[in-house]
């Protein structure tokens, strides 16, 4: 095994079990030799306890995570499993790296590493969005942020699931070696150089799947609906119960106020017309219950992250 000089350093870190799209992403955009762009590039080392099984792929790793401590910065790739703890020597060698001045970077559920090391205490972080809830549950003390595609904290930074680890790499490209670097990293690998918005545009809303609740008769009635206007009074009436037992059943059945629902469904009913149709903005509007394009605009702008032009580019089919 190799021993890392004290260059510009990047460590990728690999345990068994994690998952090679990140891994191999990282790799990629740090260890690419683009000397002729800009030098010194990065020095790039793959630092592992012994050989383990990345996919479906056994790797042999550089050199040990004792080599953590050396580095400039630590990418920690993500884990597949999420409901066991993350191995301890993994843990403890990147916490080791960050009190030794280490910039740490997690991508996708790496940020689990982090924040069974500790780094992510008091911090805000984001991993992939179905596991957003996860990290919060196990880790109470990170701030976790689902809706966004990355979180830069200064010396440790998160990202949000799959391509958004490229954002990310991308993103410490432009910090370490400026916009026009990056631009050129971004333009050999065929991806935009940065990307609007957050997870919150790929993230499907559907209702609730289980039809034994109070208000499994009122939710396709809703959303049949959508085009009309409905107050929380209609809602109520229609699942015959007073307002504030209904604010009680929407609480326990979907985590929030029946408004903020009806909010939800015609945001995604929106992002449907706006990926299959070629409807006006002011047509959607009318047809998701929004009223008019300015208002769509600004709640879908508010909760998607991008406004609704650029949705439709993104995922236009």
């Amino acid at each position: 095994m190799r021993t890392i000089s004290d260059m510009s350093t990047v460590a990728l870190t690999v345990t068994d079990g994690m998952l090679y799209f990140e891994l191999a992403m990282a790799y990629e955009v740090f260890g690419a030799d683009l000397s002729g762009v800009v030098d010194p590039w990065y020095d790039v080392a793959v630092c592992g306890s012994g050989a383990v099984r990345v996919g479906r792929f056994r790797l042999e790793p550089d050199c040990g995570l004792d080599q953590l401590a050396r580095v400039d910065t630590v990418i920690v790739p993500a884990l597949a499993d999420v409901d066991e703890d993350p191995p301890a020597d993994l843990v403890d060698a990147v916490r080791t790296a960050h009190e030794a001045g280490a910039r740490v970077v997690s991508l996708c559920t790496g940020a689990f590493v982090l924040a069974a090391a500790g780094l992510l205490d008091g911090r805000r972080a984001t991993t992939h969005w179905a596991h957003t809830e996860a990290l919060a549950a196990r880790y109470p003390r990170v701030e976790v942020d689902p809706d966004v595609l990355y979180v830069d904290n200064g010396s440790v930074l998160t990202s949000a699931g799959k391509a958004a680890a490229m954002d990310l790499c991308l993103h410490l490209v432009r910090f370490d070696h400026g916009s026009a670097i990056a631009n050129t990293v971004a333009r050999r690998l065929v991806v935009p150089p940065h990307r609007a918005g957050g997870q919150a545009q790929f993230v499907t809303t559907p209702v609730p799947a289980q039809d034994n609740h109070p208000l499994a008769e009122l939710f396709p009635w809703v959303i049949e609906r959508l085009d009309h206007p409905l107050t929380v009074e209609d809602l109520a009436r229609r699942a015959n119960m007073s307002s504030r037992n209904l604010g009680r059943h929407f609480r326990s059945v979907t985590g929030t106020a029946p408004l903020q629902w009806l909010l939800t469904q015609r945001i995604r009913r929106a992002q449907e017309l706006l990926e299959t149709t070629d409807d006006s903005v002011d047509a959607i509007a009318a047809a998701a219950g929004m009223g008019t394009a300015t208002t769509l605009r600004r709640h879908f702008n508010r909760t998607v992250g991008v406004p609704p032009d650029t949705y439709r580019r993104t995922f236009r089919s």
